[in-house]
């Protein structure tokens, strides 16, 4: 019997409410698609501080804490003071997810741009990787991490840019994740699917997003974690390797960026006695 490949799902909202009645199931489904452990992601303080409770109670479940740049504009005078808290409790391993937006306006741009430098120093007083949104504002992304006199260990999550930005990033000190985006099947994501194909095996991280960017031929429908491995399929045959290579460099990133405890694995809720 051939061996289902491990991966590591590195970014779920598992915070949405549509998986408040549901997570127990898509707990089971991630593992038996070996999903091994997720990092689930924090996009305001509440669902932060949610979020490092669902942890303390499912091993495998790590957590990034921070405010959505959507979000930023919601936030009250107490947000920023829980989620620096919330950032040293156990299973915190990320900031974020923090970043820039102007496809939404929901948070004035000089605001977004103020909680991005927020989180970028307390990733960087704690020593934590910091999880980047930047939708439609990788220049502003760019501009505004080349003021930093340092590199940036952390990852640019569901990267939609081109060979070009990702080399950018990466010479930052990021890494580059990819989503469902790269099984859509429009021709306007081949330069997003040729930066998949380039980016060096020793920097690639795959997530779900979960519950967006449901991959092919999944759309319509929420993503969930055990999707990955459809994403990552799709990654490996945009890199010709195999797909357990693929896997094992993902899952290698992941925990070297996040440091997870290779011990601490995804134990389905209806079998919590399982390794």
């Amino acid at each position: 019997m051939t061996k289902t490949p491990a991966f590591i799902d590195t970014h779920a909202h598992l915070g949405d409410p549509r998986f408040e009645e549901s997570l127990d199931q898509v707990l089971d489904r991630a593992r038996l698609a070996g999903v091994v452990q997720i990092v689930a992601i924090g996009t305001t303080a509440t669902d932060s501080a949610r979020l490092v409770e669902l942890a303390a109670m499912h091993r495998g479940i790590f957590v990034a804490v921070g405010v959505h740049p959507n979000h930023a504009s919601a936030a009250g005078p107490n947000d920023w003071p829980a989620v620096a808290h919330l950032a040293s409790r156990p299973g915190v391993v990320a900031i974020g997810e923090t970043g820039l937006d102007r496809y939404w306006h929901d948070t004035p741009f000089p605001v977004q741009q103020e909680w991005l430098d927020r989180h970028l120093e307390l990733a960087h007083s704690l020593d934590l990787p910091v999880v980047i949104h930047c939708r439609d504002a990788i220049q502003d992304c760019l501009e505004q991490f080349g003021r930093l006199s340092r590199q940036i260990r952390g990852v640019m999550h569901a990267f939609s840019g081109t060979w070009d930005d990702a080399q950018a990033f990466l010479e930052m000190g990021l890494h580059i994740s990819f989503a469902g985006m790269i099984t859509f099947t429009n021709k306007s994501l081949d330069p997003l699917r040729d930066a998949a194909a380039r980016v060096p095996l020793d920097r690639l991280l795959v997530e779900t997003d979960s519950p967006y960017l449901t991959p092919h031929p999944f759309r319509g429908k929420p993503n969930e974690p055990a999707r990955v491995a459809t994403t990552a399929e799709r990654l490996a045959q945009i890199r010709d390797i195999p797909l357990e290579r693929l896997a094992q460099h993902c899952t290698d990133n992941a925990r070297l960026l996040f440091r997870l405890p290779d011990s601490r694995l995804l134990a389905a809720p209806s079998h919590p006695e399982l390794p």
